[in-house]
């Protein structure tokens, strides 16, 4: 199977940016590819464990009526997923904070990327605007 490598450096919730790349990770595992992500600038918040639902007040529907998928669950489930990594930049996460991390979230840095996107069939780098 061939491999890919997605470079992603949206925060979540900001844009459809990280919704379509956790959609393409899935949709490629799925198919048996191995996907490794590597996540920088403000994407390394993607998979901060501390995420919570919110109610929603406008539709008066409870946190747990609303079910709103945080995005530190998705990657929980990509990296349940056989074939998927996920790696934040190091400095990155210390410059945010951001380190209290989803189980299975790898720590690395740009040489990581270079060397990810060097190893894999195809690289996709997502940038931001």
């Amino acid at each position: 199977m061939a491999s890919l490598t997605i470079a992603l450096m949206d925060p979540p919730y900001e844009s459809e940016t990280s919704t379509t790349v956790l959609r393409i990770a899935d949709a490629a595992a799925r198919k048996g590819h191995q996907v490794k992500v590597f996540a920088y600038e403000g994407a390394v918040s993607l998979s901060m464990k501390d995420q919570a639902a919110h109610p929603n007040p406008v539709k008066g529907t409870s946190a747990e009526e609303e079910d709103h998928p945080s995005t530190s669950r998705w990657i929980a489930g990509l990296l349940a997923t056989e074939g998927v990594e996920w790696m934040n930049c190091g400095l990155c996460v210390d410059e945010r904070g951001a380190g209290n991390t989803v189980d299975g979230v790898l720590r690395g840095s740009p040489a990581d990327l270079l060397k990810s996107s060097q190893e894999t069939t195809n690289t996709i780098i997502i940038g931001t605007k």
